[in-house]
Formats: C-alpha cells, structure tokens, sequence
C-alpha cells in the first residue's frame, strides 16, 4: 500500500513542480536558462520532506525477527 502513496505523491509533486516553475518564470516574464536545474531543486525539497511525512504517518515496515528453521544454531 505505501507504493501507492509514493507513487501517486510524485505524481503530484511532479505537477506541482511544474506550476512553482511556471509562476516563477511568469512572475520574471521569461524562460529561465537553468529551468532543469531549478525543477530538480523544486522536486527534490518537495519530495524529500512529502516523503518523510508519508513514512512518519504510515510508520516503520514490519522487521523480520524469525529465524529460518533451516539454519543451524549452536547453544
């Protein structure tokens, strides 16, 4: 479930993105020479801190803690 929301969260932060971008860029009246260069650092702060938030509400995955009944123990 959790790659559902990661998925649909870069999906829209990639839009949102876009939209930052594009107001910058009509807030200035012209294209920008380093646009790349500015949607990465958009993305990037977005998705860094969006991410962050999704795994503190959905919380740590499950740890494995069962030893393989296959592997030898010595006591």
């Amino acid at each position: 479930m959790a790659y559902l929301y990661y998925t649909v969260t870069a999906v829209l932060l990639y839009l949102l993105s876009d939209w930052i971008l594009n107001k910058i860029e009509h807030r200035i009246g012209r294209r920008l020479e380093y646009r790349s260069a500015i949607f990465f650092v958009i993305i990037m702060v977005l998705a860094v801190s969006s991410f962050e938030m999704i795994d503190r509400i959905i919380g740590e995955p499950p740890q494995v803690t069962a030893v393989p009944k296959d592997v030898l123990t010595t006591d």
